[in-house]
C-alpha cells in the first residue's frame, strides 16, 4: 500500500506535509522521534515545513491510529510508527536513547499480578529508566546534562 493510500484510508488528505513526515517514519534511522527530531529531518532535506505543521501533522496521525505517542521525557512526546503489536521501552537515563523489548514472562506476570488484586488489564505501558552499562555505547555523552528519573514523572 502506497503512502497516499494510507493516508486516504485513516481519512487524511495526502498534503506533502503528511506525506514527508510519515516517510520520515518509516524511512528513518530513529524509530522514536520527537516534533523537534522531525523537524530537524525536514529541515536538514531544505522541506518548506514549519514546526507548528510539524505538531499539527503528529496529533493527527496519532489520532487517525498510524502514529503512537509516548512521554518519556517531562512534557516532551516522543512518537513511533504504530504497527499494531505491543512493546515495552527501556529509557537510558545517560542520553535519552529508547529501546523496544517484549518479555513474554513480564506480559504474563502483570496480568497474573492485576488478576491477583482483582483486575483485569485493559490496556497499559511499561518504561523502565535505567543506566547504559555497555563498554562501547554509541549513545553514551549524547546528552547534554544526565537525565534523572524525576524528569519523567
Amino acid at each position: 500500500m502506497s503512502n497516499i493510500d494510507e493516508l486516504k484510508n485513516t481519512g487524511l488528505k495526502a498534503t506533502l506535509p503528511r506525506l514527508k513526515i510519515l516517510e520520515i517514519f518509516q524511512a528513518g534511522k530513529q524509530r522514536h522521534m520527537t516534533a523537534e527530531d522531525v523537524f530537524r529531518v525536514l529541515l536538514e532535506d531544505r522541506s518548506d515545513i514549519g514546526l507548528a505543521t510539524v505538531y499539527r501533522v503528529l496529533a493527527q496521525f496519532e489520532q487517525a491510529g498510524l502514529l503512537n505517542r509516548s512521554n518519556f521525557e517531562s512534557g516532551k512526546a516522543v512518537y513511533e510508527i504504530n504497527e499494531g503489536q505491543h512493546h515495552d521501552h527501556l529509557v537510558c537515563l545517560d542520553c535519552g536513547k529508547v529501546e523496544e523489548f517484549y518479555d513474554a514472562e513480564i506480559e504474563k506476570r502483570q496480568h497474573a499480578v492485576a488478576k491477583a488484586k482483582g483486575f483485569a488489564i485493559a490496556d497499559h505501558s511499561l518504561s523502565i529508566y535505567a543506566n547504559c552499562t555497555k563498554d562501547n555505547c554509541p549513545y553514551r555523552g549524547a546528552a547534554s546534562a544526565r537525565i534523572t528519573p524525576e524528569q519523567f514523572r
